[in-house]
């Protein structure tokens, strides 16, 4: 989703749907899931609450549509990385890699919304935590697949070491445990790419 600098002049510009949802990011990663009310985000949006439950049917459903366009950002980043550098594994993983360093500085400030939002929502049922669970289960498959590409031995144990240093990282960068956590993540991943090619 695009960033929400500048919004008050471009709001009355975006259809309903848009407004809506750019209000809810903007107040879900501020504020939270559950401390936002329906009312605050009809506010934000200019809009009313019927018109956001014309669109969306309960406020579930606009955090779930919300993380769905986030986890969508995260699956471009694949794409980008597949594209950037055709038929080279290796480069992939570390533009993947690269794409996480990069956006520390903003979680410094506001957190993973994927870490935050599972925080929010323990019931393993609810929509939101669904299109988590499916994205990040969809997310390993394709580093997997790039692993093994890269001619990995065990792609599946290359794949979840860099799964933990690159959800750590981000968790360690909320908390600022860890400083110059952008260099360290890719030194540790290109450490863990060199261990499993040469293992």
């Amino acid at each position: 989703m695009a960033s929400t600098a500048g919004r008050p002049s471009r709001v009355a510009k975006l259809p309903p749907r848009e407004r809506i949802l750019d209000a809810a990011e903007e107040l879900f990663q501020s504020e939270g899931i559950r401390r936002v009310s329906v009312q605050a985000i009809a506010e934000k949006a200019e809009t009313t609450k019927m018109a956001i439950y014309r669109h969306f049917e309960t406020k579930d459903a606009l955090v779930a549509e919300w993380l769905r366009i986030v986890a969508a950002d995260y699956q471009a980043a694949f794409d980008r990385a597949e594209a950037e550098h055709p038929g080279r594994p290796r480069e992939q993983i570390l533009g993947l890699a690269r794409f996480i360093a990069e956006g520390l500085p903003a979680i410094s400030h506001r957190g993973c919304p994927f870490i935050n939002s599972l925080a929010e929502l323990p019931d393993r049922s609810h929509p939101a935590r669904q299109v988590i669970e499916k994205h990040k289960a969809h997310q390993t498959r394709r580093l997997v697949g790039m692993c093994a590409d890269a001619g990995l031995h065990d792609p599946e144990q290359a794949a979840a070491e860099i799964t933990f240093v690159l959800e750590g990282a981000q968790v360690s960068t909320q908390n600022g445990s860890i400083d110059q956590a952008g260099n360290r993540l890719m030194r540790t991943v290109e450490g863990i790419l060199d261990r499993h090619r040469n293992g």
